[in-house]
């Protein structure tokens, strides 16, 4: 499975984004899919998980304001960024795994795949 991340930019606080995460190979479309993203000098922070079936689960820190969706026809998934503070500031990486239960979900070593990583810059 490869995967390409693509949607970062600049933006102000309180604006929105939309970051896409396009994954090719077989079965690709089966995967449980997730977004990490990381800033300067931090480790690696979970940001939400999206299942095969549409199932989700996101991180305290942006629950409310982040939204993950898939279109399964297209093998693309989507993370829409709304109410985005500066604190968001990161390069953001989409994952993926074959299965994984939730309780697993926020460790980045369970994931087979990843993307290349987009940046995401918000200004104050």
């Amino acid at each position: 499975v490869q995967l390409q991340a693509s949607g970062g930019g600049l933006v102000q606080a309180g604006g929105s984004l939309r970051l896409s995460c396009a994954a090719s190979g077989p079965t690709s479309s089966s995967y449980v899919m997730d977004w990490f993203r990381q800033a300067p000098g931090k480790d690696r922070e979970f940001v939400t998980t999206i299942w095969s079936g549409g199932a989700t689960y996101y991180a305290t820190s942006v629950k409310g304001r982040f939204t993950v969706s898939r279109d399964n026809a297209k093998n693309t998934v989507y993370l829409q960024m709304n109410s985005l503070k500066p604190e968001d500031t990161a390069v953001y990486y989409c994952a993926a795994v074959s299965r994984i239960f939730i309780a697993s979900v926020k460790d980045s070593g369970k994931y087979d795949y990843w993307g290349q990583g987009t940046q995401v810059t918000v200004s104050s």
